[in-house]
């Protein structure tokens, strides 16, 4: 009982950090679950599913209001869908301490890719980029790189993958910032999707069809737990759209950013502690 209440507060917080700063909510779900003794492999995992809950409610409000453009979304899935099957297989068949440090650097650069998208929606709200002017890489590359990094992201660590998604479309493929936010959230949804099923087993069928495995399959999932923290999301998505947008920026920004450094440093004592009983 104690538990479940935790990762539904968890889940709620997350949903409101999530709608407000439009980021994915693994970089809180995965260490809450840690700490309450799930495996670091099976956190990865049920965020994901978590994930797709929060991110599906709101491409299909999205889509209902016409502001989806679900070709974006599918030339960046594409490449997500391939590589959160590499990023879950990775994370499968990694060490606990290894996953958890590797966590922690990505907690840490987090701190800086947030300001990093500050900085890149002020100067895109500044310049009006348009999805017309002149782009210096190919847009191909742009797209393969960029849903690619997502679905890498989100298999690997079972974050949504948008704070690297929406600085990455607005720099190389000079989407507008709503564009961005909006295609974002529906390609978090794809990649999301193809993580959980990974964690769920589906990269281990694939390796094993292929005679790369050994005939295990994993089932990482943890599907009640997920439901729990996806709802939670659902309704701190709802809140932080009506009511957080009110506060300054630059506080919730300095706060978040903390807690995230906060949150590196928990996990790095995690990967010590299970480095030192491995």
């Amino acid at each position: 009982m104690e538990n479940g209440l935790a990762l539904a507060i968890g889940g709620l917080v997350a949903g409101i950090l999530a709608g407000f700063l439009g980021i994915g909510g693994g970089t809180i779900l995965v260490p809450l679950q840690v700490s309450l003794g799930i495996p670091p492999v099976q956190a990865v995992a049920t965020s994901n599913l978590s994930i797709v809950m929060t991110s599906t409610a709101g491409s299909i409000q999205n889509w209902r209001m016409g502001l989806l453009d679900l070709k974006r979304v599918i030339w960046l899935g594409i490449p997500a869908l391939l590589t959160a099957q590499v990023g879950a297989s990775i994370a499968s068949r990694m060490p606990s301490y290894l996953l958890l440090a590797a966590f922690g650097v990505l907690l840490l650069a987090n701190t800086y890719l947030v300001e990093l998208r500050k900085t890149v929606v002020t100067q895109a709200l500044e310049t009006e980029f348009s999805p017309a002017a002149e782009v210096r890489m190919s847009p191909w590359l742009a797209r393969l790189l960029t849903g690619g990094a997502a679905g890498l992201l989100a298999g690997l660590f079972g974050i949504g993958g948008g704070v690297i998604m929406v600085p990455m479309q607005i720099l190389l493929l000079k989407e507008t910032i709503k564009v961005a936010i909006q295609t974002s959230l529906g390609a978090i949804v794809i990649t999301a999707v193809a993580a959980t099923a990974s964690h769920a087993g589906l990269s281990d069928w694939i390796w094993n069809g292929l005679g790369f495995g050994d005939g295990t399959i994993h089932q990482n999932v943890r599907w009640i737990p997920g439901l729990i923290l996806g709802t939670g999301g659902l309704i701190g998505v709802q809140i932080s759209t009506r009511t957080l947008p009110k506060l300054p920026d630059a506080t919730v920004s300095l706060l978040f950013r903390g807690f995230l450094a906060i949150l590196s440093l928990y996990i790095f004592w995690q990967a010590w502690q299970s480095y030192r009983v491995r």
